[in-house]
């Protein structure tokens, strides 16, 4: 799991710690998923080195995958929680996306699509399923947790 991020610091935000988990979690009304965290533990958001995600329906992206440009962390610009004008209350209101729960992925984009932590069949102290939001505002879910999400992401170039 170490390896997730590029080296890039684009979409990473400051170290974090206990509180900022805990206020991000009480501003957002959820709690996030442990494998969430402990990524951002690691790294507080950043560039995947893998950022496609192959599916089985097309999507505005491709006939059989989406791509991710950045996962975000906590706090910071880019955080999650951020009240910036790029957190995820905004871009739910911004962009119209279902509110069943948090944006917590940049595509490439830059709004028309995206990927969402998914709280609308386990309430907001469950563990969320990973939902792609497309141009069309359906959430489609793509994964039962982060952590098989996180795993699934492949190399966009490995992608015929």
């Amino acid at each position: 799991m170490v390896d997730v991020f590029e080296d890039s610091d684009y979409y990473t935000g400051p170290p974090l710690d206990g509180d900022m988990i805990r206020r991000a979690e009480d501003d957002l009304g959820v709690r996030l998923p442990r494998s969430y965290v402990e990524v951002l533990l690691l790294r507080n958001g950043g560039t995947p080195r893998h950022r496609c995600y192959l599916t089985s329906f097309p999507t505005s992206w491709a006939d059989d995958h989406f791509e991710i440009s950045g996962i975000r962390g906590i706090g910071g610009t880019w955080g999650i929680d951020s009240s910036s004008g790029r957190g995820s209350s905004y871009l739910i209101a911004e962009w119209e996306y279902p509110e069943i729960g948090v944006v917590i992925c940049d595509t490439p984009s830059a709004g028309h699509d995206t990927v969402m932590l998914d709280y609308s069949e386990c309430g907001p102290e469950g563990e969320p399923a990973i939902a792609y939001i497309d141009e069309d505002r359906v959430p489609r879910r793509v994964a039962q947790s982060f952590g098989e999400f996180l795993a699934r992401l492949v190399h966009c170039g490995s992608i015929d």
